[in-house]
């Protein structure tokens, strides 16, 4: 998909592509940016005096915050000096690095990945006629329920399939722990009577489409972009636009990107989308909101993060990691590696995991609707273009 006209912004040109292989696009250092636009907004906010701590980078919370209003805190401190005040020029730096620090340097790796369990899986009809296999899991991280939504009939959870203790195979039905569909009257879970000829065919078709990298999107938890139809960010047009790659017809896919002039992905050997409960780049759905305020009052997306005293990005991948492996997309089941649907370099190497778990083979842009379009498609929203420029300006992120 390296032809899409990412430059077709209405509003600005995004960077130029880049020749460089993927994994030499990606480090796990810390990269020097620009400083921030929020150091100008701290020299206008009302004057106090502010002491640095003796190590600027360690993340300690401060008592007062003058500058901004105590409700508008999270408990969660993050910049190393409270917003405001008078600095000298050495102070100014200092604050400066730490400002660029906090969101440039990419997701932390785990040292090891999390336990997950897939609790139950359930076949769902969509809307566009595909069906998908929305999975539910547990892990030993956090109290969250975390989902993968499987397209295609060749990937399966582990966990899920394993034999528990005492189960019936109406248990494991229940439990979406079957092969093949599931119809009134059948009692194994394990082979379909009087439909075996049919699940014979259906085993040719899956092991002939294995053969290649699936598609694979890491999304994060959005209410206010997938439910509350937001134009400040493009987090539902990319969940949707990754379900329609993996569920549609090839040809259907084609006929869209003909018109276009521009290609598609194959999804032949079928695609997941995890779905991680990070609501907010990680800060929650209050806290986002009150960055919402904070942009309205002048800041970009980054700027309200860290008003709030949070990091620009505080999500993790490490469960998202854990769950391709148990879907039988880790390395030691799955020679052909993933290729992962994102804009964001960071993820790229936050998702192959603190061993390489998983192998990313290749990115595929997700390039925004309106751009494809020259703006006839798409959310057509000043804000959004300004959330992408910041994406792209402070992230790094790779729109094309």
């Amino acid at each position: 998909m390296s032809n899409l006209p990412s430059h077709a912004s209405p509003s600005f040109t995004a960077q130029a592509s880049s020749s460089a292989p993927i994994a030499d696009e990606i480090s796990l250092e810390s990269t020097t940016a620009k400083p921030s636009a929020l150091d100008r907004k701290i020299d206008s906010l009302p004057g106090h005096d502010v002491t640095l701590p003796a190590a600027a980078t360690e993340h300690t919370r401060g008592d007062v915050t003058p500058a901004v209003p105590a409700s508008l805190l999270s408990p969660s401190f993050t910049p190393p000096t409270t917003p405001g005040g008078t600095l000298t020029l050495d102070q100014k730096q200092l604050l400066q690095q730490t400002q660029t620090s906090t969101h440039s340097k990419p997701p932390k790796l785990l040292s090891c990945l999390p336990n997950v369990e897939c609790i139950v899986r359930a076949r769902i009809p969509t809307t566009n006629g595909a069906e998908m296999f929305l999975h539910l899991y547990h892990n030993d991280l956090d109290n969250k329920e975390h989902l993968a939504i499987v397209f295609g009939n060749s990937i399966r959870s582990r966990s899920l399939d394993e034999v528990r203790p005492g189960e019936t195979e109406m248990d494991r039905m229940i439990r979406g722990a079957y092969i093949g569909k599931l119809h009134p009257g059948r009692v194994s879970s394990w082979h379909d009577e009087g439909k075996e000829d049919s699940a014979g065919e259906q085993g040719e078709e899956i092991s002939s489409n294995v053969n290649q990298a699936p598609l694979v999107r890491i999304h994060s938890e959005c209410y206010t972009g997938e439910t509350a139809w937001s134009a400040r960010c493009d987090c539902g047009e990319q969940l949707d636009e990754a379900a329609r790659l993996m569920s549609l017809p090839m040809e259907t896919l084609n006929e869209v990107a003909a018109q276009q002039a521009r290609s598609v992905p194959s999804n032949a050997s079928g695609g997941v989308i995890i779905y991680l409960r990070q609501e907010g780049r990680g800060i929650g759905l209050g806290e986002k909101l009150k960055a919402y305020n904070l942009q309205d009052l002048g800041s970009d997306t980054v700027e309200a993060n860290l008003l709030l005293r949070h990091p620009a990005d505080a999500r993790s991948y490490g469960l998202a990691t854990a769950m391709l492996a148990d879907l039988g997309l880790g390395v030691d089941s799955n020679p052909y590696g993933i290729r992962l649907l994102t804009n964001n370099p960071d993820k790229i190497r936050a998702v192959e995991g603190p061993n390489r778990e998983v192998v990313v083979k290749e990115r595929v842009p997700m390039v925004p609707l309106a751009w494809r379009t020259g703006g006839k498609l798409g959310i057509k929203s000043t804000e959004v273009e300004g959330y992408l420029q910041t994406k792209i300006s402070k992230m790094g992120h790779m729109l094309q």
